[in-house]
């Protein structure tokens, strides 16, 4: 077996896992599963990642920095975070979500997986602190570059942002619509952004 480099090695793991996950499950993944799909052996795969926890984390955050690579390439945040919000869900949906249900399920998977699995709850906890981590950096980025203010804290605006669309989510994958799952997007989008009542630095909301 040639050499690879241990980082390649990982995202090449990585991503035999994702493949293992999306089409077995979470229960039914081993990691002999996963190092068979990756074409190495048991021992190459435990010597990266000696535990299924650290496997499965390592592909949460693949997940993670794929969905900030979709928010971060799609819009332009000097736009301002309305603009932000409105092109950068409507990017995720299109891209994570509309094509790819089976990503969605093992998202699921995991959370469930490690709520379920004693002694591995934080990683549902993490993977959501990473989901919502995410989001409010690149709100704020947004809102920073346009010289804008919101009116909830970053943290909040993103868990929220979060939570709704993990709701659309859920119920897109229960019953694929794709006509009603857009309008209940663009619905969502309304929301966040009547929450967020952007304006410019110094400018005085209308209820001060």
């Amino acid at each position: 077996m040639a050499y690879m480099e241990a980082t390649a090695r990982g995202r090449q793991l990585v991503a035999a896992a994702r493949s293992v996950l999306s089409r077995e499950g979470v229960a039914r993944t081993s990691l002999r599963a996963v190092a068979a799909e990756g074409g190495v052996s048991l021992g190459t795969l435990q010597y990266v990642f000696p535990s299924k926890e650290l496997l499965l984390r390592a592909v949460i955050e693949d997940v993670v920095d794929e969905i900030a690579g979709v928010l971060k390439d799609s819009v332009q945040v000097e736009g301002g975070l309305e603009h932000a919000i409105r092109q950068g869900l409507t990017n995720f949906w299109s891209q994570l979500v509309a094509e790819q249900s089976n990503l969605q399920v093992m998202q699921y998977e995991l959370t469930t997986y490690a709520l379920r699995t004693p002694g591995q709850e934080w990683l549902a906890r993490w993977q959501y602190e990473r989901y919502a981590g995410i989001v409010a950096q690149w709100c704020q980025e947004a809102a920073g570059n346009a010289g804008e203010i919101c009116a909830v804290p970053f943290a909040r605006l993103a868990r929220v942002v979060v939570a709704s669309v993990d709701g659309l989510i859920l119920q897109h994958v229960c019953d694929p619509n794709p006509a009603r799952s857009r309008e209940d997007l663009d619905g969502v989008i309304e929301m966040l952004i009547a929450l967020a009542r952007v304006r410019p630095a110094g400018a005085r909301a209308a209820d001060d």
